[in-house]
């Protein structure tokens, strides 16, 4: 599109033949002649963006004369400095020799400045010329004053010729171009409207109307009309925006007034033909395309009666789909119901009433292995599933409970589910339900809707499994939504209730369908978001994050050998020692499962790859290369032929190649190579001793979709009214926790040696800002209570919290520690950050049989059943109320 530009002096000239560029019009050219050639490479190409040139709209030397400057190309030279002149005024046309392809051509006037959108360069063949493809932008308008031979092209003295700002300002409020304004756009609007009925034409025009300038909007339409050259020179010569908008207005009326015409004639023409023929000939083809296509509507039929008979439905449902087929057969195939009746029998016939996968005898033990092959640690979870599946053994027609696995993303959730489907020898199905909104989507909309369908659940065991009892996995339960369309969740109670899913009815199906033999296994990554009735139809399995040790393991068992099996490598070309892993959990991921390890390990094979793959001792490829030409864009420029290009393809595929490299010594993984794959460390165990630097911190454990995670809560003081303020995008529970914390600490400021005296106000001339940094995350929650009051006493008594030291649980306003839950998970997050001491509610001790023994023996544990006992551990020397204040 135009704009307002800054032109230089001096422009490099491109002769345009019998053609005018517009500002704001875009064109496509091809560069073929050695001076144009040399003039894209030296103007633009080698300057990117930045490059302008002039386009001049020249004559055919055919014609008689002409008034403008005279171009000889290939006459004079121009190296740098000297340079020959050509002089503006009339002249005859003549040729030179044609030897040295020398015309004399006679150009215009004024000429518009372009920049280049896009460059392409090409060769030739066989001559191996260079060629090159331009797509050019009109800019604004110039007048030539000289021109002057640049070596084999032109280049000329400008002046700018558009109007100026101040000119553009104080046309805009000239009642006269008001009015041509209005006029010129509402003819616009009107060819838009025609052309959008007949060519189908985009809203990108729609918007050029609305916020482009009027003055532009002349250039951009007349420059997408077929109209001749002369018109074409008269709109450039248009500088006075009235004159132009009042051309383009003329030339737009004229296509509108063509259309209007061609309308009339075809309307003309289309009204010949008489009704009676019309209908005569319309019914002659209904009987022909019913004639040929009758015995194939009856085959059909009478194969989908065939196939539904051999469906095996239930006696009742029979009865219906045999209704539905005689209101089938009494339909024409022209009916609008008749389709959507033939989707809606196949789709009786196609599910799978009786077809089950055949069940055999489970053997336990080898249940067992192929869980302890396929997971590291998780031994809580496997002993729930053998026993689910003993369970089974001993009565497979029993109900057994829906599982739903919940834990943080990565720890194997979805995979423990697949295990469970390859222990029971049956398909697996996953449906996954994260942002599901619509109820539609479980149950199935009704028929009466267009473009209706049946639900997930049946889609999937129609078209994913074809049986009545695979293991179904809800993935992502906990994610569900509910708007104006209805509640998943509550539409999954009749799925997950043993009592009801005899009879599930999908609003599509409009039948009954059995679901009581398939397994549903469910995951979840909380608890909280997951409805009390759905969640009350299911057995919650957790799954806490991995320790260090267990990371370690399957890092070496499992993640090595898949990431090796991604990338076409193997232990020949990459060894990632033990001690290696080691730093990459320590240094680089600080997460509940193994996802980000994943990364970092695919990482440094990525890394190997490229090693591997530069290595020169390779298997030569010649005999897998072969040509494919491949057509450039077309272009309507005169006196162009198309260019020729190779494309090189590999007909190998990417296992051979890895296959034919031999490398000498295999890639092994140090501390060097870590930093500069996975760049510096991203943790330390230092981070935990200098967040508590400073009176005023302290360390809390909380727990989070994601696992636990270690959370600094600071605090300071500042003059002020005695008010507390709290940052941190927190929730209402956390900071009801807040303010009961300062109320308990000023209930107890004496005892604690916070003021000298009794009857003091702690606040007095100052106020407190409690600050939970990371402050995008939200965060709410009743476990950080006694975190807020050691944070508190540690500012107000000017003491630092030991550095080593972690806590979580919430208190009452008489100081009672409350316990809370996620304790497996936040002991885990305290270990991976290197704390060594652990404060906890002493109603959480039964929680604790849950964590290993090896990460209980590498930490403290203490337990606290006041605020008091809190602080007595949470401070180097016991509690303040031991020191006098430094207030």
């Amino acid at each position: 599109m135009a704009e307002l530009v800054e032109l230089p002096n001096r422009l490099a000239i491109l002769p345009f033949r019998n053609k005018v560029l517009l500002p704001g019009a875009i064109i496509r050219i091809r560069c073929t002649s050695p001076s144009s050639v040399k003039l894209v490479e030296q103007e633009l190409w080698q300057r990117e963006e930045k490059g302008l040139i002039g386009i001049l709209p020249v004559r055919d030397a055919t014609e008689t004369t002409s008034v403008g400057p005279v171009l000889s190309p290939g006459v004079g030279t121009d190296s740098g400095e000297g340079s020959s002149k050509v002089q503006v005024g009339i002249s005859d046309t003549h040729k030179l020799d044609g030897k040295n392809q020398q015309e004399v051509i006679h150009g215009h006037t004024r000429g518009v400045a372009a920049r280049a959108l896009h460059l392409s360069r090409g060769v030739e063949k066989p001559s191996g010329q260079v060629t090159y493809i331009v797509v050019l932008e009109g800019l604004c308008r110039f007048s030539v004053q000289e021109l002057i031979t640049r070596g084999t092209y032109y280049t000329a003295w400008i002046a700018p010729a558009d109007m100026t700002k101040a000119e553009m300002e104080q046309v805009e409020h000239d009642p006269d171009f008001i009015v041509l304004s209005r006029h010129f756009k509402a003819t616009a609007v009107e060819l838009m409207s025609l052309l959008e009925q007949k060519q189908k034409i985009g809203r990108r025009t729609k918007v050029l109307l609305e916020t482009v300038p009027v003055h532009k909007l002349a250039d951009i339409f007349v420059a997408s009309f077929e109209i001749s050259f002369e018109e074409q020179l008269s709109m450039l010569d248009s500088v006075d925006v009235k004159v132009r908008i009042s051309k383009a207005t003329e030339l737009v009326d004229r296509h509108l007034q063509s259309f209007r015409v061609a309308e009339k004639i075809t309307q003309k023409v289309e009204g010949q033909l008489l009704k009676t023929q019309k209908d005569f000939f319309l019914r002659q083809q209904m009987r022909a395309i019913k004639e040929e296509l009758r015995d194939n509507d009856e085959d059909d039929v009478a194969a989908l009666e065939r196939k539904m008979q051999s469906a095996g439905m239930p006696p009742d449902i029979w009865k219906h789909a045999q209704r539905e087929l005689r209101r089938l057969k009494k339909m024409q195939p022209q009916q609008p119901r008749y389709n959507s009746s033939c989707v809606y029998l196949e789709l009786l016939a196609d599910l799978p009433w009786q077809n089950a996968s055949e069940d055999y005898e489970l053997d336990l033990r080898a249940a067992r292995e192929c869980l302890d092959s396929d997971h590291y640690g998780l031994a809580k979870v496997k002993k729930r599933i053998i026993e689910y599946l003993a369970v089974r053994k001993l009565k497979p027609e029993a109900r057994g409970p829906v599982l739903c696995f919940v834990g943080p993303p990565g720890v194997g959730k979805t995979s423990l589910a697949s295990s469970i489907a390859a222990a029971l020898g049956r398909k697996f199905v996953r449906i996954s339900l994260g942002g599901v909104k619509d109820e539609a989507d479980i149950r199935g909309h009704r028929r009466t809707y267009i473009g209706s369908m049946p639900g997930r659940l049946i889609d999937g065991l129609k078209v994913r499994v074809s049986v009545c009892n695979p293991v179904m996995l809800l993935d992502e339960i906990d994610k569900t939504g509910s708007d104006v369309r209805g509640d998943p969740a509550s539409a999954l109670l009749e799925v997950l209730d043993p009592e009801q899913n005899k009879t599930f009815n999908d609003h599509y199906l409009n039948v009954p369908f059995d679901l009581s033999k398939v397994v549903f296994v469910a995951t979840a990554n909380r608890v909280q978001p997951i409805p009390p009735p759905l969640l009350d139809r299911m057995e919650v399995i957790e799954l806490p994050g991995y320790t260090p040790e267990e990371k370690l393991r399957i890092a070496m068992r499992h993640l090595i050998p898949r990431v090796l099996d991604q990338h076409g490598l193997s232990s020949e070309f990459l060894q990632i020692p033990e001690a290696m892993v080691k730093l990459v959990i320590q240094r680089y991921t600080r997460e509940a499962g193994v996802r980000n390890l994943e990364r970092n390990l695919a990482s440094l094979a990525r890394a190997a790859a490229v090693r591997v793959a530069e290595q020169e001792h390779s298997v030569p490829l010649s005999k897998y290369v072969h040509h494919l030409d491949s057509p450039l864009l077309e272009s309507r420029v005169a006196d162009g032929a198309e260019v020729e290009m190779e494309v090189i393809s590999m007909g190998v595929s990417n296992c051979e190649i890895s296959n034919a490299f031999r490398v000498s010594s295999p890639f092994v993984v140090d501390e060097a190579v870590l930093e500069k794959v996975l760049g510096p460390p991203r943790y330390d165990d230092r981070e935990t001793s200098e967040g508590v630097s400073t009176p005023g911190v302290s360390v809390g454990l909380v727990w989070t979709a994601l696992g636990g995670e270690v959370q600094f809560v600071e605090a300071t003081a500042m003059v002020g009214k005695g008010d507390l303020h709290l940052t941190g995008q927190l929730g209402d529970v956390i900071k009801e926790s807040a303010q009961i914390a300062l109320t308990w600490v000023r209930s107890r400021a004496t005892e604690l040696k916070l003021v000298s005296t009794e009857g003091v106000n702690l606040l007095e001339g100052r106020d407190i800002h409690i600050h939970f940094p990371a402050g995008a995350v939200p965060k709410d929650g009743p476990s950080a209570g006694v975190t807020l009051v050691t944070s508190l006493v540690s500012l107000l008594s000017q003491r630092k919290v030991r550095a080593d030291t972690a806590m979580t649980g919430e208190m009452t306003l008489r100081g009672q520690v409350l316990p809370v839950g996620g304790i497996k998970d936040k002991v885990l997050a305290a270990h991976r950050y290197g704390i060594k001491r652990v404060i906890l509610p002493k109603r959480n001790l039964k929680d604790l049989v849950e964590v290993p023994s090896a990460i209980l023996g590498n930490l403290e544990i203490l337990l606290a059943k006041r605020m008091e006992d809190v602080l007595e551990e949470a401070f180097e020397g016991g509690c303040p109320w031991r020191q006098h204040s430094k207030l």
